[in-house]
């Protein structure tokens, strides 16, 4: 059996093409913690694309995460609700 070499498995039902093309964003803010054990951290993203001109929408990170990172988004029309 060969093994896979992808860093991370698809489901068949995910409808994430490897063509789709990515956006970077930079974390500004880190807003806080979120999900019911806390696993997931909100937090601010500015695009550094040139035609985005400086937009900044928030997100959902899981995982690591500080400021200054550099995240690849596959889906970046979506924001994240606000924590309350």
């Amino acid at each position: 059996e060969k093994p896979y070499s992808a860093h991370f498995y698809l489901t068949p039902r995910s409808n994430f093409k490897m063509d789709q093309p990515v956006k970077l964003a930079k974390v500004n803010r880190v807003l806080g913690r979120t999900g019911n054990t806390g696993n997931v951290t909100q937090v601010r993203v500015e695009f550094m694309d040139a035609d985005a001109g400086g937009r900044s929408i928030v997100r959902n990170v899981k995982g690591p995460v500080r400021e200054g990172d550099i995240l690849c988004l596959l889906e970046w029309e979506r924001e994240a609700r606000r924590l309350r």
